[in-house]
């Protein structure tokens, strides 16, 4: 039995219409650096300090501590703009299906590249909150501002596994649309789900490691529906393994 589902927020649950694509590349281009859309998938899902650093770097400016830092406020500045000028919204399906998660016993913690100030005005904005009991739709966030290092670490899974009480990685979803996404679901050894919200299509995150790709967090209820006990694993070759 699945006991925790650990969800990606922007381009996962949450539909924030790529405002964090245009603001990441906005804040790293007002640097000087050229940001090529490869580099920019690559990093996209990581905290955005390191995103930042990377990216600079990658487009040929030096990421000293002052500018990232610089870079890191315009990204938030550009960010809160545009959240206010677009507001985020749930992806269609996903609240009634994290409703029927948790109607069935699974956790929900969302995980994120955002920092504690950038998630929860966040969250706030499409009035999702968090606690336990039927009064709040989810039972924690983990941000980077709780780990020593974001994606493709699988610290904010373990962290989301702690916060809910869980210690088999066998009972763990982690979804997300990323690569960063299903590399952090690897190496925390979960089951790594690919959703198809975000900019990537079924063919990007198909050619990287992963166990499921599905349309949408709106599919999870029936993907935990298909899971057998003893938990069975997809490989990419299509191969299956029990754990």
């Amino acid at each position: 039995m699945i006991e925790l589902a650990a969800l990606d927020m922007a381009g996962t649950t949450i539909d924030d219409h790529g405002s964090v694509y245009v603001a990441l590349t906005r804040a790293v281009e007002e640097t000087g650096a050229t940001v090529a859309e490869a580099d920019l998938q690559q990093w996209m899902g990581t905290d955005k300090v390191s995103a930042i650093t990377a990216l600079m770097a990658l487009g040929g400016q030096a990421p000293s501590e002052e500018r990232v830092a610089t870079a890191f406020d315009r990204f938030r500045a550009i960010l809160a703009e545009s959240y206010r000028d677009n507001p985020p919204v749930p992806l269609p399906g996903v609240v009634s299906a994290l409703i029927e998660l948790r109607t069935r016993g699974v956790a929900i913690v969302l995980t994120t590249g955002f920092s504690d100030d950038v998630a929860t005005p966040l969250l706030e904005s499409i009035g999702w909150t968090v606690g336990a009991g039927d009064a709040h739709l989810i039972d924690a966030v983990v941000t980077t501002s709780a780990v020593s290092a974001g994606r493709p670490a699988p610290y904010l899974i373990h962290h989301a596994m702690e916060l809910s009480g869980v210690r088999d990685v066998r009972r763990v979803v982690a979804a997300g649309d990323t690569i960063v996404d299903l590399d952090a679901a690897r190496n925390a050894g979960v089951i790594a789900v690919g959703v198809l919200t975000g900019a990537l299509g079924r063919a990007q995150l198909e050619s990287h490691p992963h166990d499921y790709i599905v349309d949408s967090v709106a599919d999870l209820p029936a993907l935990l529906d298909r899971l057998e006990s003893p938990i069975r694993r997809i490989e990419p070759d299509g191969a299956s393994r029990t754990k």
